[in-house]
This record gives structure tokens, C-alpha cells and sequence, in this order.
């Protein structure tokens, strides 16, 4: 079980980062934090008295912190200024580490060259033990790929390069 001070540094650290949502879970304890429109928002799933000092501490930290509201920015594509390519980038939905191929010994879901569907699998996110495929959102042939194997990404970072048109 964590010690409220830890449950403080974690909400601290989420409240810092980029990442929007966060999910711990040990020995029947789970403490989820959620981050939209620059407002943290945990539960905790034990006695009530931790959940109200979790609460508590939440609130003290808005209080303490006066943050700029930045543009949360939807979707796992958007689109660059380069209006003669129509070149469209698939960004990472979360923070994480970078996978190109579903196991060490397949080869990687996508290569440059490669055409895509708006469902194509293109990467794998893993965060927290957790491996989420990611679908290019977007259909077109892939021109570049920005993000090495195994590499750390953070929320909204360009991951791949493709054509649209």
C-alpha cells in the first residue's frame, strides 16, 4: 500500500507531465488519475480516509499552482504545412516506449513505401506494461518513419510521416 506521501508525488508528477491519465494497481489498491483541461481528478479504491487526504492534497496542489490552460490536442494525427505533399502525421496517443514490430523476431508493421488505411495497425505504445497497438488514423503511404525502435515518446510526438494524396 502507498503512503499518502507517495500518492502526492505521484499526482505531482502526473500533474507535470504531459501524460493524462495514469493507473496504479497492487495488492487489491488501485489509484487512477485522470488529467483533462488541466485538472487532475484521482480515485482510489480503498478506506475512505486515504481517498479524502488524496482529495485533500489534489486540491492543495491546484491551489498552489497556477498553470497556463495549453490546447489539448485530439486525435493520433495531424496535419503539417506542407500543402504540395499533403503529408499528415501520425503522432503518439500517450507517453511511452516505441515498438515498429509486434516481437523481436516479426517483421515491423510498417515501412516507408508502405500504403496505410485509416485501421492499419502502424506501431505499438507500451506504457505501464501495457501494449497498446496504435492505428495510423489516417490513409496514404508511409514516407517516413521519425521514431526509433525501442525509443521513449512522449504524448502528441510525431511518430511517422505519411503522403495523403
Amino acid at each position: 500500500m502507498l503512503k499518502v506521501q507517495e500518492i502526492r508525488e505521484i499526482i505531482r508528477l502526473v500533474d507535470q507531465s504531459s501524460i493524462t491519465q495514469f493507473e496504479y494497481e497492487s495488492d487489491g489498491s488501485v489509484i487512477k488519475i485522470k488529467k483533462e483541461a488541466a485538472q487532475v481528478v484521482s480515485e482510489t479504491k480503498e478506506d475512505p480516509v486515504l481517498q479524502q487526504q488524496v482529495q485533500h492534497t489534489s486540491n492543495v496542489e491546484k491551489q498552489a499552482q497556477v498553470q497556463e490552460e495549453v490546447p489539448v490536442q485530439q486525435g493520433e494525427h495531424e496535419t503539417t504545412t506542407d500543402a504540395d505533399n499533403n503529408i499528415e502525421e501520425i503522432v503518439a496517443p500517450m507517453v511511452g516506449t516505441f515498438y515498429r514490430k509486434p516481437s523481436p523476431e516479426s517483421e515491423p508493421y510498417v515501412q516507408i513505401g508502405d500504403r496505410v488505411e485509416e485501421d492499419s495497425i502502424v506501431c505499438i505504445v507500451e506504457a505501464m506494461k501495457l501494449f497498446n497497438e496504435i492505428e495510423a488514423e489516417v490513409s496514404g503511404e508511409i514516407v517516413e518513419v521519425l521514431v526509433g525502435d525501442g525509443e521513449l515518446v512522449e504524448y502528441g510526438q510525431p511518430l511517422f510521416k505519411v503522403k495523403t494524396k
